[in-house]
């Protein structure tokens, strides 16, 4: 009996999803448009994160020693920069790695390369390299290391130019993070009204056949249930018509991505393939439920007659 009651409900959302054709047409391109959209923020919001980590592996917050400090001084410094919070990592660098990397960055300049051996011997100094995994710690890190003190052997530090740069990193991932908020609320309240208007025709065109309904006896979930029904179509039809919008124009842009950051790593596809069921999952969720509210209230006058 459920069952049967169920498949009379689908049939008849159906028939009206079919019968409305153009209504129909016209809400899910419109309901496509939104996802679309809402992907398009969810693949910024991607490419930012790992904008934001690529730059944060190039970050070094280096302090350079004095060429003849001692083991021990070198070794008490570098525990107490690993004890600070959210450090990773501290590496020293010996006086001949540091020339050896310098020589290896520069080997295509010339005029360098001749001044090193104009000098005759080895002018860089030793140092200590911190890194961390988490970008929003890099600014309490800084603010630790501009309070050392108490170790003579300190000659120099360098990483008071990423401040800025750390900056405008928080500050590019928070506008994201406000971008994707406002689209998403503004896809709300399209969703809801598009919904709202498409029920209202339908149940406009059904008027007649939910007065007899109603005379006969049936329940007011009855006559509720075909509409909430096919505000769930519209999901379901978005959704479908989104992937097959998405991937293909994903797919075009993936070589300029790869392109743009010099690296396969950022792979926009594979990011997508591998949540594929959690983005659209949650999409399909989201739009259903918010599908389901406006047909609702669209509806709801109606079973009360």
């Amino acid at each position: 009996m459920i069952l049967l009651s169920i498949a009379r409900v689908l049939k008849f959302a159906l028939q009206d999803f079919v019968r409305n054709f153009w209504v129909s047409l016209v809400t899910v391109i419109i309901l496509t448009l939104s996802l679309f959209s809402i992907n398009f923020l969810v693949s910024v919001n991607y490419l930012s994160q790992q904008a934001i980590k690529t730059i944060q592996d190039k970050i070094d917050l280096s302090l350079y020693l004095n060429t003849d400090a001692a083991e021990e001084a070198i070794s008490s410094l570098k525990k107490e920069l690993e004890g600070i919070a959210g450090v990773k990592d501290v590496t020293y660098i010996s006086k001949a790695e540091a020339l050896e990397s310098f020589q290896a960055k520069h080997k295509d300049n010339k005029s360098l390369q001749d001044a090193l051996r104009e000098i005759g011997g080895n002018p860089l100094n030793p140092s200590l390299v911190v890194k961390t995994d988490e970008l929003t710690v890099y600014s309490a890190i800084i603010d630790s290391l501009d309070k050392l003190n108490g170790h003579a052997i300190i000659e120099s530090k360098n990483f008071d130019d990423h401040k800025n740069l750390l900056a405008s990193m928080n500050v590019i991932a928070e506008r994201a993070r406000q971008a994707m908020i406002l689209v998403s609320f503004i896809f709300i309240v399209i969703t809801i009204l598009v919904v709202f208007n498409a029920v209202r025709i339908a149940i406009y065109t059904h008027k007649k056949e939910i007065g007899i309904m109603k005379l006969v006896g049936a329940s007011n979930s009855f006559v509720r249930l075909p509409f909430l029904a096919e505000a769930m179509i519209y999901a379901l039809v978005s959704i479908i018509g989104v992937m097959a919008v998405f991937f293909p124009f994903i797919h075009l842009l993936q070589p300029y991505i790869a392109a743009f950051f010099n690296t396969p790593a950022v792979d926009l596809v594979a990011y997508f393939n591998s949540n594929i069921f959690i983005i659209f999952g949650l999409e399909f969720i989201g739009a259903s439920l918010i599908n389901v509210i406006a047909s609702g209230i669209a509806v709801g006058k109606y079973v009360k007659v």
